[in-house]
């Protein structure tokens, strides 16, 4: 009897350390904005997730037995994120943008080709890594070989800039309000297919 009383206790503390979890996760989707929910409720949301975070020992001090051990059965467990952990989330991506300047004055855009799905999440990974500062040593070669590959296709052109950047994808309420996403550009090369000096802007 007294082994079926232990079971019903953690199966009770268990699923309420669960529900905790998630509520507060989600409470903090709502307070940040960023669900299609009024904003009126951002201020009960926060409220809520506070509540969420005292259940689950986050208000007290970082030394504290009761907060460590909450911690690491959450862990333990595996059910230390909620929802929130698989919710999807668009983040920024980058772009590079090639300005194609000829003799007559025109100007063209274009942006690197490449065929299959493969080689396409093969560039967009490098276009992300180029953002790194750590790649900044490799950023001038990799984007003229890009523009190389472009400029095979249209020997006619004198010059060609390469403007990279990040692309962000507005919140909800932006998108609501008829925003759409936004490029801010990050560095930009000048590469002159003519014996002519190149240049790089940031």
């Amino acid at each position: 009897m007294a082994a079926k009383r232990i079971y019903a206790a953690w199966f009770i503390v268990h699923f309420f350390l669960i529900t905790a979890v998630c509520f507060a996760g989600i409470f903090s989707l709502v307070a940040e904005g960023a669900t299609t929910l009024p904003s009126a409720l951002d201020q009960y949301a926060r409220k809520a997730e506070l509540v969420g975070a005292w259940l689950l020992g986050k208000q007290a001090a970082a030394s504290s037995p009761v907060r460590r051990g909450i911690a690491t059965y959450l862990h333990a467990a595996g059910i230390q994120a909620g929802y929130t952990f698989f919710a999807p989330n668009i983040p920024s991506y980058h772009r590079l943008t090639l300005e194609l300047h000829y003799d007559d004055g025109r100007v063209e855009y274009d942006s690197p080709r490449v065929r299959g799905k493969a080689a396409a999440l093969r560039l967009d990974s490098l276009l992300d890594r180029l953002a790194d500062p750590l790649y900044e040593p490799l950023r001038e070669v990799v984007v003229k070989m890009l523009a190389f590959s472009v400029w095979r296709e249209h020997r006619d052109v004198r010059k060609i800039r390469a403007i990279f950047g990040s692309v962000n994808q507005p919140d909800i309420s932006d998108f609501e309000h008829g925003k759409r996403e936004s490029f801010q550009p990050l560095f930009s090369f000048d590469f002159s297919l003519r014996d002519e000096e190149n240049e790089s802007t940031t």
